[in-house]
C-alpha cells in the first residue's frame, strides 16, 4: 500500500471516529461546558438572576473566606464524607464477602441489599422521615411506648446529622456491595484454595487476599463515594433542610439557599465552582496515588 493510500485510509478512519463521537461531544459541550462557562461568568457578578448583573470580579470568592456559614457547611460536608465513605465501603465489602459465599436464599438477600438503589433520593429521604421524624417517626413512637424519651431528630444538631448519615448508609451500601461483589466474582477460587493450603485463616485470607484483589474496585468506590458525599443535597434538604441552626447544612444546600432563597446567584455560582475545584483536586490526587502504587507494584 502506497503512502497516499495509507494516509487516505487513516483520514477516513478519523472522519468516521469523529462522526461517531460528534453527538456525544455536542451534548457534552451543550450541557456541560457551556453551562460551566456561564457559571464562571456568573460567579464574577453580583446578581439576583433577573436582568443584567454587576461585575464584581473576585469579590464573591473573597467573601467566601470570611463567611462563617460557608466554613460551617464545609466542615459538615467533610464530616459527612469522612463518616459515610468508609462506613458504606466497609459495610458494602462485608456484605459482598458474605453474599459471595454459599448462603441459603442468597439471591433474595442480595436483592434486599440492592433494593434501595432503585429508590430516588427524595423518596429515600421521605422514608427516612417515617423512621426518624421527631413527632411521628417509628423510632420515637417505639421509645415512647416503652416509656423512654424520644430523640430530637430534627431539633437536635447531632441527632439530625446522625439521622442523615444513617439513611445515607442504608441507601448507599447496596451500590458498594454490588461493585465489590462483581470484583469478588472475578477472583479465581484457586487463589483462596492456595491460601488455605499455606495455612491462612479466614481473617488472613480477607486481609491479604480479598482486600488487595478488590483494590481497583475500592479506588473506584472511593472516588464515587467522596463525589456523592460532597454533592449530597436531596437527603439533607428533605430530612432537615440544613437545620437546626445549620447543624446539617452542607455545601450544596448552602449554595441552593444563596441561589434560590436569598437570590444571591453570583455567590451561589462561586460556591459551586469551589466545590467543583475541590472534587477535581481530590480526583487528581487519588488518580496520581493510584498510578504511583501501580508503578511501584
Amino acid at each position: 500500500m502506497s503512502v497516499r493510500s495509507l494516509t487516505a485510509a487513516r483520514t477516513r478512519e478519523s472522519v468516521a471516529a469523529y462522526a461517531f463521537l460528534s453527538p456525544n461531544l455536542l451534548l457534552l459541550g451543550l450541557f456541560v461546558f457551556v453551562p460551566l462557562a456561564g457559571t464562571v461568568v456568573l460567579s464574577l457578578q453580583r446578581t439576583d438572576g433577573f436582568g443584567s448583573g454587576t461585575f464584581v470580579g473576585a469579590a464573591n470568592y473573597v467573601r467566601l473566606i470570611a463567611d462563617p456559614l460557608f466554613w460551617r457547611s464545609a466542615v459538615n460536608t467533610v464530616l459527612f464524607t469522612v463518616l459515610v465513605t468508609p462506613l458504606s465501603m466497609g459495610i458494602g465489602l462485608a456484605a459482598a464477602v458474605l453474599l459471595n459465599s454459599a448462603l441459603p436464599a442468597r439471591p433474595v438477600l442480595r436483592s434486599a441489599v440492592i433494593l434501595p438503589m432503585a429508590i430516588s433520593g427524595v423518596a429515600t429521604a421521605l422514608m427516612g422521615l417515617l423512621i426518624f421524624d421527631e413527632n411521628s417517626g417509628l423510632i420515637n413512637l417505639l421509645f415512647r411506648s416503652l416509656g423512654l424519651p424520644g430523640v430530637s431528630w430534627q431539633s437536635g444538631g447531632a441527632a439530625a446529622f446522625a439521622s442523615v448519615v444513617l439513611v445515607t448508609l442504608w441507601w448507599r451500601v447496596g451500590f458498594n456491595m454490588l461493585i465489590y461483589l462483581a470484583a469478588l466474582q472475578g477472583v479465581s477460587p484457586d487463589v483462596y484454595e492456595a491460601g488455605r493450603l499455606d495455612g491462612a485463616n479466614t481473617w488472613q485470607l480477607f486481609r491479604f487476599l480479598t482486600v488487595p484483589l478488590v483494590g481497583p474496585a475500592s479506588f473506584f468506590l472511593l472516588i464515587m463515594n467522596v463525589i456523592y458525599s460532597f454533592q449530597v443535597f436531596d437527603l439533607v434538604f428533605v430530612m432537615t433542610g440544613g437545620g437546626p441552626e445549620n447543624a446539617t447544612s452542607v455545601l450544596v444546600t448552602y449554595a441552593y439557599d444563596n441561589g434560590f432563597v436569598t437570590r444571591d446567584q453570583g455567590y451561589a455560582a462561586a460556591l459551586g465552582l469551589v466545590l467543583l475545584l475541590i472534587m477535581l483536586i481530590f480526583t487528581a490526587v487519588q488518580w496520581r496515588l493510584s498510578r504511583t502504587r501501580d508503578e511501584v507494584g
